[in-house]
């Protein structure tokens, strides 16, 4: 009788092992998917830093340009790939996460000024170059808007495994941390006023 009851408890608790063990690498298995989404983020906002200095030297060639768009948005860049602000897959939070899309979001907004004033300068928008750049702008933008989807259901996927029972203890034990989404622009929910 006190075998039955050893090999019973000895049971109980190699099935919960069992079940930590797999809650624990499935945990894993949808932390690296995030990890992986989030480098593919990384890489198009990259792409789109590293077309700025064409099209800023482009827009330097028009006569009289106006200099301090320019300079917003070297700044903007600057500010956008500052070490600080590119997030390692460990740093994922939400804070992080909305620090870094605001630093973001400032850059594609001088970026789109300083489309706008181009649209000034005839010569300038005639020019294959700056008309390239503009294509290949609108396409990192369409790059940028489908890995933010991605990441945003990778890291939904996490969340939401790491937040059930009883997952969420083993995800506590072991430090697996809520993730931060992107969010939506602050106005962004707002109509744009057309006037003509």
């Amino acid at each position: 009788m006190k075998n039955i009851g050893l090999i019973a408890v000895i049971a109980i608790v190699l099935i919960a092992l069992m079940g930590g063990c797999s809650t624990y690498n499935g945990l894993v298995e949808k932390q690296e998917n995030v990890n992986s989404k989030w480098a593919q983020v990384q890489n198009v906002y990259q792409r789109r830093a590293d077309l700025i200095p064409n099209l800023v030297n482009t827009v330097k060639g028009a006569a009289n340009f106006e200099k301090t768009t320019l300079e917003s948005v070297i700044q903007a860049r600057a500010n956008a790939t500052r070490p600080e602000i590119n997030l390692n897959s460990d740093q994922l939070t939400p804070e992080n996460i909305q620090r870094f899309q605001q630093a973001q979001d400032a850059l594609s907004s001088s970026i789109s000024r300083l489309l706008v004033v181009a649209e000034q300068y005839p010569d300038l928008k005639a020019t294959s170059a700056f008309s390239e750049l503009r294509v290949d702008l609108a396409g990192s933008e369409n790059r940028i808007a489908q890995e933010r989807m991605n990441f945003n259901n990778a890291v939904q996927d996490y969340n939401t495994t790491r937040r059930r029972f009883p997952n969420n203890i083993f995800a506590g034990l072991f430090g697996f941390d809520e993730k931060g989404y992107f969010q939506a622009q602050t106005g962004s929910d707002k109509v744009p006023t057309v006037q003509f």
